[in-house]
C-alpha cells in the first residue's frame, strides 16, 4: 500500500469536502471505485455496457449528462495501464446549479489505502462511504491521571484529546490515632483505596481493550499513587503489557489529561501533536523576539519570501481552503476572477447574475507548496484539531514560515 505524501492527503481530504457538498438532478452523479486488482479493461468494457443501458433513460437531459459523465470517465482511463496501488475513485457528473441549469465536474483520487472493492453508482449524490473514513488517525493513546482522591480516564485520538469519565474516590484520609484504632482505620483506608483502583481499572479496560488502535498507554499523578496502581497491575494484562511511562503532573482531572500528554512529550515525539506543538512554538518564539526573529507570516509576504528563497520551513494549516478561479459565463460569456474556499462555490456573473463555469481552479496551498519545493523549502501541515494549530489558522490566515535569513 502506497502513502500518501502530505500535500496529497491535504488535496485528498479537500477534494473529499468539494464532492461531500455537491448534489445533481435526478440520478447524475457517477461514483467509481476501480479496487488495484481490477483490470482497467473490465473496468472500460463495464461503463460501455452502462452506456448503452443508459440509452433506456427516460428524460433526455438526464441521459445525456449520464452518458457525457461515462465518456469522460472513459477518457479518463485511457492515461491508465492498471490501477494504481491503492486503486482509483472517480466522481464524475452533472452538479445543480440553479435555473435547471447543471456544470459537469470531475474529480479522480488516489486515496490514502486500497480501495476494497469495485463500485458503480449513479445517484443524484456522490457515494463516498468507502472512504470516508480513510483519513482518520489510527493511532490512540490511552490516558490515566490518578491519586488516591481522584481518576480521569481518557484518550489521545491523533491531535484530540477526550475525556471518557472522572471519578472521585472516597478513600477516608488518614488520621493521627494511635494504637488498635488505628491499625483497624488504617486497614480500612487500604481496602477502600484498593477497592477504588479496581473501580479505576475496570473503567480504563472497558474504555482500552474494544480500541483495536490503542497502541499505548500514559499514566500519571502528582504522587507515588500511580506508579503503585502500575506496579500493582491492576489493569488488565495486555494493557499492562501497553504501557509507556508514567508522568507526574499536578492535576487528576480533564486538565491532568492535557497534562499528562505534555509531559510525555519526549515519550510521543514522533506523534503529529508533538511535531506541530514543537514547531508551533518555535514560530512563537521567534515572532516574541523584539525584531520579529526569523518569523514571517501573511499570504504575500510568505510568498514573496518563498520565491526569493529566503523560507526555511513554510508552515500551512491542513484547513486553509483558498482557490483562485477563472470563470466564463455561460449566459453572456463574461470572464473574471474570484477568490472562493473551492472550485465548486457558486460564482454570479456581475452582467447577468448567472452562475459562472469554472475554467480553471488554482490551490493556494498547491501553488505555495510548488514554490517551496522549488528552493529547498521544508514544508509542514499543522490540523486545525490542536490549539496551536487553531491559533494558526485564526491569527495568521493558516500561512507563516521560519526564515533562513531575514528579509525586509
Amino acid at each position: 500500500m502506497t502513502e500518501l505524501t502530505d500535500l496529497q492527503t491535504y488535496e485528498f481530504r479537500r477534494s473529499l469536502e468539494e464532492v461531500r457538498k455537491l448534489s445533481g438532478r435526478g440520478t447524475e452523479l457517477i461514483s467509481l471505485y476501480i479496487p488495484p486488482s481490477k483490470q482497467i479493461s473490465d473496468v472500460s468494457n463495464y461503463l460501455r455496457s452502462e452506456y448503452s443501458q443508459s440509452s433506456n433513460i427516460k428524460s433526455a437531459s438526464t441521459r445525456k449528462n449520464v452518458q457525457a459523465a461515462i465518456s469522460s470517465i472513459l477518457s479518463r482511463l485511457k492515461n491508465f495501464k492498471q490501477p494504481p496501488e491503492n486503486g482509483l475513485v472517480f466522481f464524475v457528473g452533472h452538479r445543480s446549479i440553479g435555473a435547471d441549469q447543471t456544470d459537469m465536474v470531475q474529480f479522480v483520487l488516489e486515496p490514502p489505502e486500497q480501495v476494497p472493492t469495485f463500485i458503480y453508482r449513479c445517484d443524484s449524490k456522490f457515494f463516498t462511504e468507502t472512504i470516508e473514513g480513510m483519513l482518520e488517525t489510527k493511532e490512540t493513546y490511552g490516558l490515566i491521571v490518578i491519586d488516591r482522591s481522584e481518576a480521569t480516564i481518557g484518550y489521545l485520538h491523533g491531535k484530540r484529546i477526550e475525556s471518557v469519565k472522572n471519578m472521585q474516590s472516597r478513600v477516608p484520609s488518614k488520621h493521627g490515632r494511635g494504637g488498635q484504632s488505628a491499625r483497624r482505620f488504617e486497614r480500612a483506608i487500604e481496602i477502600a483505596a484498593h477497592e477504588y483502583y479496581k473501580k479505576v481499572a475496570g473503567v480504563a479496560n472497558e474504555s482500552f481493550l474494544s480500541r483495536k488502535d490503542l497502541v499505548g498507554v500514559l499514566v500519571g499523578g502528582p504522587g507515588p499513587t500511580k506508579e503503585f496502581f502500575v506496579k500493582s497491575e491492576y489493569l488488565h494484562y495486555e494493557l499492562q503489557k501497553k504501557i509507556i511511562d508514567t508522568f507526574d503532573v499536578g492535576y487528576t482531572d480533564e486538565y491532568g489529561l492535557k497534562e499528562l500528554v505534555e509531559k510525555a512529550r519526549e515519550s510521543l515525539k514522533d506523534i503529529d501533536l508533538m511535531r506541530e506543538k514543537d514547531l508551533m512554538q518555535k514560530l512563537f518564539e521567534e515572532i516574541r523576539k523584539p525584531d520579529g526573529g526569523l518569523s514571517i507570516y501573511g499570504e504575500e509576504q510568505v510568498k514573496n519570501a518563498l520565491m526569493i528563497g529566503a523560507v526555511d520551513t513554510l508552515i500551512l494549516s491542513e484547513d486553509l481552503r483558498r482557490v483562485k478561479l477563472k470563470l466564463t459565463c455561460p449566459s453572456c460569456g463574461a470572464k473574471k476572477e474570484a477568490l472562493a474556499k473551492d472550485s465548486t462555490d457558486d460564482v454570479k456573473c456581475d452582467k447577468c447574475s448567472a452562475i459562472m463555469k469554472v475554467d480553471e481552479a488554482d490551490d493556494l496551498v498547491g501553488e505555495l507548496h510548488k514554490i517551496a519545493g522549488q528552493n529547498n523549502t521544508k514544508v509542514e501541515f499543522v490540523s486545525g484539531e490542536s490549539e496551536e494549530g487553531g491559533l494558526l489558522l485564526k491569527a495568521f490566515g493558516g500561512i507563516a514560515g521560519i526564515l533562513r535569513f531575514r528579509v525586509s
